[in-house]
């Protein structure tokens, strides 16, 4: 299947500068298959290595003894019986379990950058790692993470447009040529692409749940297969926790996260979770489970907004899933309620907003929500290029009470409101009206700095 990511290779594979590249994201997000089955195949076929430090302990125990590049080269040369070239590329998965090849990432950036490396891991794990050499749980030399000598990827569940893509490619470029247009799509099209939106939003982004609608389209066969990828993101979670304490107070928060966004503050609340317990006793979990790209943390901003846009308020925040999917999943809902559209279903909103959280995190946008008096209330603020751009999310039209009254406050170059509605724009209200298929174009804009709204 198409990632965008891919591009980030390209990129990163013609630069004559190129680092060793470490590839994060959380499980089963499609790290390995985006390496080694998309990217190797198509630009080292036949000319690639790949160690599973996992599976392969000869080579997981040498490089733990070893942090020469050279040595390291020759050694898995050896192994694999293959010369390792200019032309080779290196993959090492799942470097967690070798914290010595981390360190040597450094020296094959000083001493063999010709040689294409990527690794793939945690940073929680690694962190983990870290901190029990520290203490002394490891008797091993401690390693040194290897900054300013590597570059960095972080891979995301798939995000709609790339759903899109391998879904219904012709209609994603007829979205696209609208959006370039700045004009609305046909009835006949509208209804199409915000067919795809809801069929989406259940089948999720994680790439088994996807490519196994797309093979059977059958919602039942997917469904399964989120729930499995549901159960071991919870399993999981005994991987990269410091103690039996923080792994049962990441389960309660991964599991309550509809819950506390289905209240009408939506706020983050300890208490939900465990009674009397506050915001502090949740950081460290709170903080691991977003080093792990398992949640997404939203701070919230008050009244006037002052650029840059930062977290100063650590005490009210809100939480998202990362999948969207998974979100829907543990919500409860009835799918075949949520695909017919139902306008009664008054928890729909909820959807959609944790929808673009994940749209926007995934473009590498900080994620804030504004809170002015008497209510008002906007789920996104995006600072590009300098400039704000205050984001309502509404099923439908909903008022536009929140934007007038931010707009009180603060000037914005452009409020973007997301709902089911048509493409427009009100230039009195300096309002950009997208439909939620077209929002991810309205984020890549966001994300590089070049949105235009006339």
């Amino acid at each position: 299947m198409y990632r965008n990511a891919i591009k980030s290779l390209e990129k990163w594979n013609s630069n004559v500068k190129r680092k060793p590249m470490i590839v994060w994201g959380a499980r089963q997000v499609g790290k390995t298959y985006l390496i080694r089955d998309i990217f190797a195949e198509t630009y080292y076929k036949d000319h690639y290595l790949y160690i599973d430090f996992r599976l392969e302990a000869d080579i997981r125990d040498y490089c733990e003894k070893h942090v020469s590049a050279k040595e390291i080269v020759e050694f898995i040369a050896a192994v694999k019986n293959k010369r390792i070239g200019p032309n080779t590329l290196l993959i090492f998965d799942e470097i967690q379990e070798c914290p010595g090849i981390i360190t040597a990432l450094k020296y094959f950036c000083q001493d063999m950058r010709e040689v294409p490396v990527i690794a793939t891991g945690s940073m929680v794990r690694i962190r983990l790692q870290r901190l029990a050499r520290k203490r002394g749980a490891n008797k091993a030399e401690p390693f040194l993470f290897p900054v300013g000598k590597i570059n960095q990827l972080t891979v995301y569940p798939m995000t709609f447009d790339e759903y899109l893509i391998n879904a219904n490619r012709i209609l994603f470029d007829e979205i696209c040529i609208a959006y370039s247009q700045k004009r609305p799509l046909s009835d006949a099209f509208h209804k199409l692409a915000l067919d795809e939106v809801h069929k989406y939003l259940l089948i999720g982004g994680m790439p088994d749940a996807v490519q196994t609608f797309l093979d059977t389209g059958s919602y039942l066969e997917s469904r399964e297969v989120l729930t499995d990828l549901y159960d071991n993101y919870l399993s999981d979670m005994e991987l990269y926790q410091a103690s039996p304490e923080a792994i049962i107070r990441s389960r309660k928060i991964f599991r309550g996260i509809y819950a506390e966004l289905n209240k009408e503050s939506k706020n983050f609340k300890p208490g939900m979770l465990e009674p009397g317990s506050k915001t502090r006793d949740m950081k460290t979990p709170i903080d691991w489970l977003t080093m792990a790209h398992v949640v997404h943390q939203s701070f919230r901003l008050d009244e006037h907004v002052t650029m840059p846009l930062t977290d100063r308020n650590e005490s009210d925040f809100r939480l998202y899933l990362c999948d969207i999917g998974m979100f829907i999943y543990q919500s409860g809902i009835n799918s075949a309620s949520f695909i017919s559209g139902n306008s009664n279903n008054t928890l729909s909103g909820i959807f959609f907003e944790n929808f673009i959280a994940n749209e926007l995190t995934a473009r590498g946008i900080g994620l804030y929500y504004w809170c002015g008096k008497r209510s008002s209330e906007l789920e996104f603020i995006v600072e590009s290029n300098n400039k704000l751009y205050p984001i309502d999310v509404k099923k439908n039209k909903g008022s536009f009470n929140s934007l007038e009254t931010f707009g009180n406050h603060n000037r914005f170059e452009a409020a973007i409101k997301v709902s089911s509605n048509n493409y427009g724009y009100n230039d009195e209200k300096k309002m950009l009206t997208v439909p939620f298929y077209m929002f991810f174009l309205v984020a890549d804009g966001l994300s590089k700095g070049t949105l235009t709204v006339k």
